[in-house]
């Protein structure tokens, strides 16, 4: 019984990293929207608990007054806000364009890296009694934003996303851009744009660490790294259902 529930909630997992990454495909405006709700809803009891632990640290143990009580709520509330709304460009971004073909193909790197965040988060909460929430917020960005990075990378070098030279995005600002264009159109030339940003940052580091270690680097700095911290709000969303269900369950 107790391995027939375990792969019932894998399975749920599963499914909950697909409708994640499935989502995101169909309809990235959706999934911005929904990615902003998330990193309010998450953010706002999670900076608000380490503001709390933060100020005796930097300024002693001693009482505190109303004024700073309302100041950590207040510092809590805007950085959360901050924090949702640069969620909600990023998930954009990640997902703009208009290229079918391209768009599940990044979803697809997308699911694996959040389906990898997720059973890591879960791997924390039981080997080291972490909590997912806390772990995931502050801590999982930047590593699961390098691997997406390294992910989208691999698509480039395979020839799955294509990066634009300087012609092609010409064309593309000048020709196929019109002067009010729809969201579609701005879409397409804003994923247009991120490639070939990152392609010109590995032309410039080929001149000062050389060929071999200029794409290495890119993936370090890529604009993809951030798509880190969306795939931590889902990580630690999904994480945190799956181990209160485990711990319910088993």
């Amino acid at each position: 019984m107790r391995i027939l529930v375990n792969a019932l909630i894998m399975a749920a997992e599963v499914a909950a990293v697909a409708a994640v990454a499935w989502t995101a495909h169909l309809n990235p405006l959706s999934f911005a929207f929904a990615t902003f709700v998330v990193a309010l809803l998450l953010g706002a009891s999670l900076e608000y608990a380490r503001l709390e632990h933060e100020i005796p640290f930097y300024f002693g143990s001693r009482p505190r007054g109303r004024l700073t009580g309302v100041a950590v709520v207040v510092i809590a509330g805007v950085t959360t806000f901050v924090r949702a709304i640069v969620a909600g460009i990023i998930a954009i971004l990640t997902f703009s364009g208009t290229n079918p073909d391209r768009l599940l193909w990044i979803a697809v790197v997308f699911g694996c890296v959040l389906y990898l965040a997720t059973n890591l988060l879960r791997l924390l909460a039981v080997r080291l009694d972490a909590e997912p929430s806390r772990w995931g917020y502050f801590r999982l960005a930047a590593p699961v934003g390098l691997a997406f990075s390294l992910g989208v990378a691999g698509l480039n070098a395979t020839g799955l996303i294509t990066t634009p030279d300087l012609t092609s995005l010409g064309r593309t600002i000048l020709l196929d851009t019109p002067a009010k264009p729809d969201v579609g159109q701005l879409s397409e030339l804003l994923f247009q744009m991120k490639l070939y940003i990152d392609s010109v940052v590995v032309t410039l580091l080929r001149q000062v660490v050389g060929t071999d270690w200029a794409p290495v680097i890119g993936v370090l700095v890529s604009v993809n790294v951030l798509t880190g911290f969306v795939i931590a709000l889902y990580a630690v969303l999904i994480a945190e259902i799956v181990v209160r269900t485990e711990d319910l369950l088993l």
